[in-house]
């Protein structure tokens, strides 16, 4: 029968003993989620989608090392995984769905009805992005030195920049549908085909994966926040309502809403010119 046991003296590193079968789950759906983007990587030849796959892996992994943990957990290699697994898997997603909007913005020629130069706009957030990454990733050295407090309040803070990010850009977003939706240029919706109508459809999936990943990081810092001891850090079932769920729905709506249309919008452009 396993039991929480310490990683060295009265120290854990989990706060309860992690349940197998949710976390097996967890491994299959990422695992099938994560191939079938793979596929439409490949396929639509969306590069600046790499990211977004890279995040689907980290969640594969952040769930097969909460398995791993399951039956070991003093085990800091499988909690190293199954902990930065799951909190950085949605930078990645970030840095798509960042790069994304540029490439809706540049679709309908509307780059003069962003708050944010484009030429800075995929720029800026994704360097956010990768901010939040990097100060999220180091708080685990910070906790396995033993610096748990401060390991806690580098990931807050990297989750705040996450939040932040995310704030902003769903700024720019609205604003740009507004003007654009304004303006004597916008694309006609009633009589265009649903591929010169993809802008919409796919601001609309950014909306929703953004509201998504942004209520997930509201949540880690509340994770966070209520201490050790606290009710979300010593519940399981919190990380699957507001981690795993937000996360999974993530990667089914940018499935079926993929952004492969631009690609093929701009490349049919170009051939006419």
């Amino acid at each position: 029968m396993t039991k929480l046991e310490p990683f060295m003296g009265h120290y854990y590193l989990w706060y309860y003993v992690p349940s197998l079968v949710p976390a097996i789950i967890g491994t299959v759906i990422f695992s099938i989620l994560t191939a079938l983007h793979m596929w439409r990587l490949l396929r639509a030849r969306t590069w600046f989608c790499i990211p977004f796959t890279i995040g689907g892996c980290f969640e594969v992994c952040g769930y097969a090392g909460t398995c791993a943990s399951h039956s070991n957990t003093a085990s800091m290699a499988a909690y190293a995984v199954a902990g930065d697994g799951t909190l950085l898997a949605p930078a990645l997603f970030a840095a798509s769905i960042y790069m994304t909007l540029g490439r809706i913005m540049s679709s309908v020629k509307g780059e003069k009805y962003s708050v944010i130069p484009i030429q800075w706009l995929t720029k800026l957030f994704v360097l956010g992005d990768i901010l939040s990454f990097v100060v999220q990733g180091s708080s685990l050295g910070l906790t396995i030195t033993g610096h748990d407090s401060w390991g806690t309040v580098v990931v807050e803070l990297g989750l705040v920049i996450q939040v932040a990010s995310f704030g902003v850009f769903l700024i720019t977003a609205v604003v740009f549908h507004w003007r654009l939706l304004k303006s004597s240029s916008c694309p006609s919706l009633e009589n265009e085909t649903w591929q010169d109508n993809a802008w919409l459809a796919h601001l609309k999936v950014l909306y929703c994966i953004s509201g998504l990943i942004m209520l997930r990081s509201i949540f880690r810092v509340i994770l966070y926040a209520g201490g050790r001891k606290g009710y979300t850090l010593t519940h399981e079932w919190l990380m699957y309502v507001f981690d795993f769920l937000p996360m999974a729905i993530v990667m089914v709506v940018f499935f079926f809403g993929y952004p492969n249309e631009l690609i093929a919008k701009d490349t049919h452009e170009l051939q006419e010119t």
